[in-house]
């Protein structure tokens, strides 16, 4: 099933806008949040839908049905797995127009004691993420009236692994500790290029998954803020930034951490690209209500009365809203999870007769990664890398 392009483009600027706003190491998905601001959209009136509408980069009366469209698609792609929850106190009567807009198995009920309901949402949570996290990130109150969430997961193993190496980097926060260090060397030049932004240059490298789902390395140069690489990496996607791709890169330092030269070797030899990069595995935990503005919530955390009456007669209002998340780099593959949750209350001299090109690709720096669907260019997660994987405690040095 496909997805609009205009879905698409929204939670891809989403993205692009909360990683604006992220200045250290972390890993949201935007793809997690968006389909629960769609239908909170759906319910609500006045000022709280106009803000969640602005948010969404959609009008609120698209946004369930891009919502639905968006979580069909997302559920059919390989590798991805997605759901969404619904639960409600006994005592709260919804609308049917809108509970209709759910999955049809989407409703729990909450029984009112908070140690229990959170053992169950915490057990939702492990089961579709396959206990890549496990826990709702939701606590639960007394005045808890109804708790929307999705989960997100995703799997992948790359169709050209790595081998681990400890990294060696000039980057001293890195240098300081043995980091557990990736490397590969391929013909497919193309896989890296160099796009011109407005806050410099940034360097993209294309790790490709064997069912569609890629990760994209992101390096700008020294100085720039994450969301200057980030929002880059999204505008590549899109097609607002030109990337010049490896064939066609002159010799010489082209891009951050990109350098292409000839070298002479005893053979004939093809082009090559041999990539430098770090294995990560970062977990991070988001308040959305703390950038309220981001997600169109400014209006709809107002508790002093309802916002949603296309969800409810009780009056409802956000009471809290977070999302936990977690992201894999590894030699083999990647994999990553987010839940989201919003809760309403009331990484000897050779004889060299011939010369080939090379191309060296370094990520041994802070840098940024998307990973996204390749057909549709949907992103799923994003993140900033600032502590990589420690090497682990062995002597790199030893033959087998």
């Amino acid at each position: 099933m496909g997805v609009a392009k205009t879905t698409v483009r929204a939670v891809n600027e989403l993205t692009a806008r909360w990683a604006d706003a992220s200045e250290d190491g972390t890993v949201f998905s935007a793809a997690g949040v968006w389909p629960l601001l769609a239908h909170l959209a759906d319910g609500a009136e006045g000022a709280a839908r106009s803000e969640l509408a602005e948010a969404l980069g959609l009008p609120a009366g698209q946004a369930a049905h891009a919502a639905r469209e968006l979580l069909a698609a997302m559920d059919s792609m390989p590798g991805l797995d997605t759901a969404l929850g619904l639960w409600t106190q006994r005592t709260l009567g919804l609308r049917e127009a809108w509970e209709a807009g759910l999955p049809a198995d989407a409703h729990g009920v909450l029984s009112g004691d908070p140690v229990a309901d959170q053992q169950a949402l915490d057990s939702w949570a492990a089961k579709r993420t396959g206990g890549l996290l496990g826990r709702m990130p939701v606590a639960l109150t007394e005045d808890t009236q109804m708790v929307l969430a999705s989960a997100l997961s995703l799997r992948t193993q790359w169709l050209r692994p790595f081998d681990e190496v400890e990294l060696a980097t000039a980057y001293e926060p890195w240098a300081t500790t043995p980091r557990l260090g990736l490397w590969r060397s391929s013909a497919v030049l193309d896989r890296v290029g160099v796009a011109e932004t407005p806050g410099g240059y940034v360097t993209e490298l294309k790790v490709l998954g064997n069912n569609a789902l890629d990760v994209h390395l992101l390096l700008g140069e020294e100085g720039m803020r994450p969301g200057q690489v980030l929002r880059a990496g999204v505008d590549i996607l899109a097609g607002r930034r030109a990337v010049l791709p490896g064939p066609r890169l002159p010799y010489g330092n082209v891009g951050p951490g990109l350098r292409v030269e000839k070298v002479r070797c005893t053979r004939p030899e093809p082009p090559s690209l041999n990539v430098t990069a770090v294995a990560f595995d970062m977990n991070a935990s988001h308040d959305l209500l703390g950038q309220h503005h981001l997600f169109g919530l400014t209006t709809a955390r107002d508790t002093s009365r309802g916002h949603f009456p296309g969800i409810s007669t009780f009056p409802l209002a956000i009471g809290s809203a977070q999302q936990h998340t977690m992201a894999k780099f590894g030699a083999l593959g990647f994999e990553a999870a987010a839940v989201s949750a919003f809760g309403a209350v009331g990484a000897g001299i050779p004889d060299l007769r011939y010369v080939t090109t090379r191309i060296s690709a370094a990520f041994d720096r802070p840098f940024g990664f998307l990973t996204l669907h390749r057909h549709t260019r949907l992103v799923l997660t994003a993140g900033w890398v600032t502590d990589p994987s420690p090497a682990p405690e062995f002597d790199w040095d030893d033959e087998e």
